[in-house]
């Protein structure tokens, strides 16, 4: 009888976590770095392949996106199961860079999305604070979880890069839209925060939401800084860009990837993913 219930147990114990990692979502952030002419050797046209390469090799369930044109995010597209969500910074619709949410169709079912910007004025496009030469858009979606049959919430913002109170006011209204919006829903926060981890900004969303980099099981893998500027020699020591999830999910793994083609990275920012699942 001992035998019996023990294996029983470990049966129980065995598919338990089968079904588990079978729920496992991949979620990743990824400055896309936008279509410019400048970037010579390494403008989107030479290295939109190996991006979407990248994505599917490491199979990214769902991901937030920054600097991505709409042209961009249509080659996207051309990886087969993805649909996007999300407006242009500059009109609301598809004018200028995007904070788009990719997702797996086949994966998750999208109920409701929505943005704001990153601004006084967050219903509309405007510069925020001390910004001076962008405005930035918060992209954010519903989804259900098809294996897990369970709802979460993912936002995904592009900080600004020059304005200091421009960052700190982002960081606030994040939070604030994040409970607005999501209330008691579990939520996933991706984005280039443009922010290392000590700033009042990271501080502020580090209180609600959980940092992956800490908050993984696994030890983190790769390095810790998230940019490269496009050297392949880079010491990528600032980590800028964050996978945040709720206590609603537990991160399993974490990592920062350095996949280059030719000794040439896909951006100028390395791709940060977390593998998670809900804690329940």
């Amino acid at each position: 009888m001992k035998i019996y219930l023990a294996t029983l147990l470990a049966l129980l114990f065995s598919v338990s976590a089968f079904c588990q990692q079978d729920a496992e979502i991949k979620v990743a952030s990824y400055n896309l770095r936008m279509d410019t002419p400048r970037d010579s050797m390494n403008a989107w046209p030479l290295r939109k392949e190996n991006v979407k390469a990248l994505i599917q090799f490491h199979e990214f369930d769902i991901m937030g996106t920054q600097e991505g044109f709409i042209h961009q995010l249509e080659d996207l597209l051309e990886m087969p199961g993805f649909a996007f969500v999300g407006a242009g910074r500059d009109d609301g619709k598809t004018a200028g860079e995007h904070s788009a949410i990719f997702y797996k169709t086949d994966r998750f079912d999208l109920l409701d999305s929505g943005n704001f910007w990153l601004s006084e004025t967050p219903e509309k496009p405007g510069l925020g604070w001390d910004a001076t030469c962008c405005n930035r858009i918060a992209s954010w979606a519903l989804f259900r979880d098809k294996k897990s049959k369970k709802e979460f919430y993912l936002f995904n913002a592009h900080f600004d890069h020059q304005g200091v109170v421009a960052r700190k006011e982002s960081g606030k209204l994040m939070v604030q839209k994040i409970k607005e919006i999501a209330k008691n829903k579990p939520v996933i926060c991706t984005g280039d925060f443009n922010s290392t981890p000590d700033t009042e900004q990271i501080i502020a969303l580090s209180a609600l939401l959980n940092d992956s980099y800490t908050a993984t099981k696994m030890p983190p893998y790769g390095p810790i800084g998230t940019t490269n500027a496009f050297q392949f020699t880079a010491p990528m020591k600032n980590r800028i860009d964050y996978v945040f999830v709720s206590d609603d999910f537990i991160v399993s793994k974490y990592g920062v990837l350095t996949d280059a083609r030719d000794q040439r990275y896909p951006s100028d920012h390395l791709p940060v993913v977390a593998t998670v699942h809900f804690a329940k």
